[in-house]
């Protein structure tokens, strides 16, 4: 139940980011630093940042409720955010002018990965 739980707010949480990307992402950009250019910048940001985190949130969210595999949704979930913590934790030593938004974000890419550790050793516990 608790990996179900997790999966299902990871994804939620994916899926607002998703649609605020997509619906504003002149507003979601500037609030990270990310300059749009054109019809091509706007075009690659709604892929990237709203096609991806949308499709993140479908996956997490299939994993959650197909409850025999929500172990390895998440192992997935780890495994993602373990690599958005390294990248963005190495960007932000390497970096000067960090945004606001992008500390917040670091934050919940922390939280994500540490909550989903937790969950990962609990959800062992629970199929022992």
């Amino acid at each position: 139940m608790i990996a179900k739980t997790y999966l299902t707010i990871v994804g939620l949480l994916y899926f607002g980011l998703a649609m605020w990307c997509t619906f504003a992402p002149e507003q979601t950009s500037q609030k990270i630093g990310f300059t749009l250019n054109g019809g091509s910048g706007k075009s690659e940001y709604m892929t990237v940042y709203g096609g991806l985190e949308f499709g993140l949130a479908l996956v997490l969210i299939v994993f959650a409720w197909r409850t025999s595999m929500a172990g390895e949704g998440v192992l997935i979930c780890v495994l993602i955010h373990a690599a958005l913590v390294l990248f963005r934790t190495v960007s932000l030593f390497c970096f000067r002018d960090i945004e606001p938004m992008t500390w917040q974000l670091a934050a919940g890419e922390w939280v994500i990965l540490l909550l989903g550790l937790a969950t990962m050793f609990l959800h062992s516990k629970q199929a022992i």
